[in-house]
């Protein structure tokens, strides 16, 4: 195992002795990973070897050749389709261990093919899967706080995206923030607001102005497991962007600065394709913390993770 922490965000870079999910498409593994072996994936992230905000990453072999890796990314509840800040970590593993150099890379995920580019300063530029906004100005009454107004966007994940919520968005606010956005997630399953196909919305994402020159926005992104992001989420700030866009509030090629709850940036960019979707890039920076081996002993009455 792996450890970095991409912007704040924590992520566990599974490289040896996961399961064997065969060699059909990462979609189709990540089923047999559900369905077969997902006490592997409680182990690694769930307490008492991992926590709560701790994203895991299983690199595996691509189906496409033009791949350098497939990656599964899951966290302490189930899985992602695709996780900006641990591409970012991915990479930089990757490189970490030798096995590539600075230059552009691509990885295959469950929701399709992006591309990371590794600069030689060690920060990484991912062009995330085509976004775009589903619904616009969605109105859910949410108990304890009236009516909510919200964008459904997809960026890799679903998002229901909020702005300037109450109290403001800062890290000594941080538990009232997850409460309100937990509200707001159990709100829109109640009502039945989904993603397309009726796919749940599994991130809330609140954000406001920030107060530090030259960053556009402050957020605030609550996980599907109820950890908020650490980071300023790749795929919610690749959701918001397209937003963005489709206000005509982001130009093509224009730099957007997304801030997290604890301070740190990314820096995104956003270019056309059709009908209202975009392809996001990510920039950002991940730094290894730990080579670790873990040990999974049966005996063990908490071997596959302590789970709520």
């Amino acid at each position: 195992m792996i450890d970095s922490h991409t912007a704040g965000e924590p992520t566990r870079v599974v490289v040896a002795g996961g399961p064997d999910l065969g060699d059909g498409p990462l979609s189709e593994r990540v089923r047999i990973f559900r369905e077969r072996y997902d006490p592997f994936r409680s182990a690694i992230v769930n307490e008492p070897r991992g926590s709560d905000v701790l994203v895991g990453a299983l690199l595996t072999q691509p189906t496409d050749s033009s791949c350098t890796a497939g990656v599964i990314f899951f966290n302490n509840v189930g899985y992602l389709g695709m996780c900006g800040h641990g591409t970012i970590g991915a990479i930089v593993t990757l490189a970490h261990l030798g096995h590539i150099t600075p230059g552009e890379h691509r990885v295959e995920t469950p929701v399709g093919v992006v591309t990371a580019r590794l600069h030689t300063s060690g920060c990484v530029a991912v062009e995330n899967v085509p976004s775009h906004r589903h619904a616009k100005d969605i109105q859910v009454m949410v108990p304890g706080l009236g009516i909510v107004t919200g964008d459904v966007a997809w960026g890799g994940n679903w998002f229901f995206l909020v702005s300037d919520p109450s109290p403001a968005i800062s890290l000594e606010n941080a538990a009232e923030l997850t409460s309100i956005a937990q509200r707001i997630r159990q709100t829109l399953v109640a009502n039945g607001v989904t993603g397309s196909a009726g796919v749940e919305i599994d991130h809330v994402e609140l954000f406001a102005p920030s107060p530090t020159p030259g960053i556009h926005s402050r957020n605030f992104v609550l996980c599907p497991g109820g950890a908020y992001d650490r980071s300023p989420c790749g795929t919610g700030t690749s959701a918001k962007m397209a937003c963005l866009f489709a206000d005509g509030k982001l130009r093509e090629g224009e730099t957007w600065r997304q801030e997290s709850v604890i301070g740190s940036v990314f820096e995104g960019t956003v270019r056309r394709t059709r009908n209202g979707v975009v392809i996001p890039t990510i920039t950002g920076s991940a730094f290894v913390t730990a080579d670790a081996t873990l040990f999974l002993d049966p005996d063990d009455p908490f071997c596959w993770g302590i789970q709520a």
